[in-house]
């Protein structure tokens, strides 16, 4: 790993001793990011949690590692935090590797699939819907978590809602996340680490005692059909290796729907106006099934989808590594170095986007398209081999929730829109209270 000295031409804001920039970025990290490339262009570098890292900023720099088409930059190195929770993921693979099993993760993904999962998404939505307060504030975030984790239990995993083993599985979901995110990476007892790898490790064996009844009976959940997924020529997984990509998945899902929700839900109660636009464009859906043609006519919704991810993207800063010494801005940068992409804060640049921190789902319209300014302008999702394969699920589970909710009720904050922690997921300070009222 490069030292400060193998950097020294980088530019870069004063170092702290011992602690590096971690606290100022932890703190404010868009703002300082923002602040650091005003002073210091596009190329920089920052320390934190001991690491040195350039950071490579704007759409160009996104297009130019996320293609990479001289195969130089390492997701596996960049995400190396990851490993002992997550290992083997898609997210820690490169090349030939990774494309190998994209290409069979990309089964369970298919058409039809996605169809089953829709149908049980619906019906789920509206069981666990019930039990929410009507007029009388509760915090939507912990319970978009929790309806986010249970509907994971029956959709992911073919459990039912209520089955004690579906919650032991919730919760040792929530404690994989919290070691994912944590600085100390040590496991020492009764530390998120530790409580962590305790969540990993029964997983695996929890799901490991069922790969072989759903290779024989199939299912309709993500699980079984990744069981039996295999590519075009007919080359499946191991178990090892279905435990380790469904680890990352399902972890992937829950957390990243849940902070877009949020902010959709933050948002529409801000803006009365987008509010009522959605509640009107799900009852011109009418009582009709809540099929791919039903969603496709969801416009504005999608709009105001795209416009939180915008805004609070759940993965603000991409990872990687530099397997070879690259020449990027005028700059040399070493074999080894760390580097550090930032869709999060490319999607607020003024010079790509009209007023950039208001919220204006309408950029997304036919008549304006600021997104296509540049075609890595809007990257939430991010890009390359490693796109994320949930892209299109994710949308449509937004949307049928949505339709769902606003089928029903409208919403208002009592104490109006929240702050957001950027770092290391985003989250509102404080949750988000919601009040539920019928129309």
């Amino acid at each position: 790993m490069p030292t400060r000295k193998a950097l020294s031409h980088i530019p870069g804001p004063p170092v702290p001793p011992i602690i590096g920039h971690t606290l100022a970025i932890a703190k404010d990290s868009y703002g300082t990011q923002q602040d650091y490339i005003r002073h210091y262009g596009p190329v920089y570098k920052t320390k934190m949690l001991g690491v040195w890292r350039v950071n490579l900023c704007g759409p160009d720099a996104l297009e130019y590692v996320l293609l990479d088409k001289e195969k130089n930059f390492s997701s596996a190195g960049g995400w190396d935090a990851l490993q002992r929770i997550y290992p083997g993921g898609l997210i820690l693979q490169d090349f030939d590797g990774h494309r190998q099993n994209r290409r069979i993760m990309m089964a369970a993904f298919r058409a039809n699939a996605i169809r089953d999962y829709r149908v049980r998404m619906e019906a789920i939505m509206q069981d666990l819907l019930v039990g929410w307060p009507e007029d009388t504030p509760f915090d939507f975030y912990s319970a978009i978590k929790n309806l986010t984790l249970r509907m994971g239990g029956a959709v992911f995993m073919g459990l039912p809602l209520d089955d004690s083993l579906a919650q032991k599985v919730n919760r040792a979901i929530t404690d994989e996340i919290r070691a994912s995110v944590t600085p100390i990476r040590w496991s020492i007892p009764f530390t998120p680490m530790w409580h962590g790898i305790r969540g990993r490790d029964f997983l695996r064996e929890t799901f490991r005692s069922l790969i072989a009844a759903r290779r024989e009976t199939g299912g309709e959940d993500f699980f079984s059909q990744m069981c039996l997924a295999k590519d075009e020529d007919g080359i499946g997984w191991s178990e090892d290796e279905i435990l380790n990509q469904f680890n990352l998945l399902i972890m992937a899902a829950h957390d990243t729907t849940a902070t877009s929700l949020t902010v959709m839900m933050s948002a529409l109660g801000t803006h009365p106006q987008w509010q009522q636009r959605l509640i009107d464009e799900v009852a011109s859906l009418g009582d009709r099934e809540l099929d791919d043609a039903a969603l496709s006519r969801m416009v504005d919704t999608d709009k105001v989808f795209r416009e939180a991810l915008r805004l609070v993207p759940p993965v603000p800063f991409i990872p990687r590594k530099a397997l070879r010494d690259f020449h990027w801005k005028g700059f040399d940068i070493p074999a080894g170095t760390s580097l550090a992409l930032n869709p999060g804060v490319t999607m607020l640049s003024p010079e790509l986007f009209s007023n950039p921190t208001e919220f204006d789902p309408d950029r997304f319209a036919s008549d304006r398209l600021e997104d296509r300014i540049h075609r890595f302008a809007w990257t939430p999702f991010g890009g390359g081999a490693h796109k994320c394969l949930g892209m299109h699920f994710a949308t449509m589970q937004v949307k049928l929730f949505v339709a769902v909710l606003l089928k029903r009720y409208k919403i208002s904050l009592p104490q109006g829109a929240p702050k957001w922690n950027r770092m290391p997921i985003p989250k509102p300070k404080g949750g988000l209270p919601l009040v539920l009222g019928r129309h």
